[in-house]
């Protein structure tokens, strides 16, 4: 453990919770958590969790953007809709991209645990999109996906890495209820008219 990897720890625990809390600060969080566990990842030779923080910076800037556009329209962030059709095409997607990605990286680098490290890196890229575009499905892949990322922590040693990745299955667990709850007041509001 490292004094670098507890910075992380706290600062994506706190972006995570203004996620949940549909706070637009969550933004500036996760971007300065995605920078610190970049270099990180990359001395563990985790690379597709590398590569990936590249991405979760870009899609922080892109998710900022998306929330603000609809906060000025609304003042608020509003839960948005997604469609089966479109969830099973960016999952398998995101398998194809994930296998196309792994074997990159298992023939191209050392990496520690290229399938797993790829699989992982393309569903996270996935979950952080839907929580850029307001879906609620972004919680429940995103149980699924922090689940499996404590088993790779721990086969790491990343031990305080994988504990923060149990903390968010339980964050992604209120997370869910909590943007449940919200998606039922703004139906509420809309079928009253408001």
């Amino acid at each position: 453990m490292s004094a670098l990897e507890v910075i992380a720890v706290i600062i994506s625990l706190i972006g995570v919770v203004l996620t949940v809390l549909r706070n637009m600060w969550c933004w500036l969080f996760n971007f300065i958590a995605a920078v610190l566990y970049g270099y990180l990842f990359f001395t563990f030779k985790l690379y597709g969790e590398t590569i990936l923080q590249f991405f979760f910076m870009a899609m922080n800037i892109y998710g900022c953007y998306y929330w603000l556009k609809g906060k000025q329209q609304t003042d608020d962030i509003c839960i948005e809709p997604i469609k089966r059709l479109t969830v099973f095409w960016h999952i398998g997607s995101t398998i194809l991209g994930g296998l196309v990605f792994g074997l990159i990286l298992k023939h191209f680098t050392d990496a520690a645990v290229p399938m797993l490290d790829a699989q992982l890196a393309a569903f996270s890229l996935l979950a952080t999109y839907w929580t850029s575009r307001k879906h609620i499905a972004t919680w429940i892949l995103w149980i699924f996906v922090n689940i499996v990322y404590v088993g790779m922590f721990v086969f790491k040693g990343l031990l305080l890495t994988a504990g923060l990745y149990a903390v968010f299955v339980g964050l992604a667990l209120y997370g869910w209820w909590q943007w449940q709850q919200v998606q039922n007041q703004q139906k509420s509001a809309m079928f009253r008219g408001v």
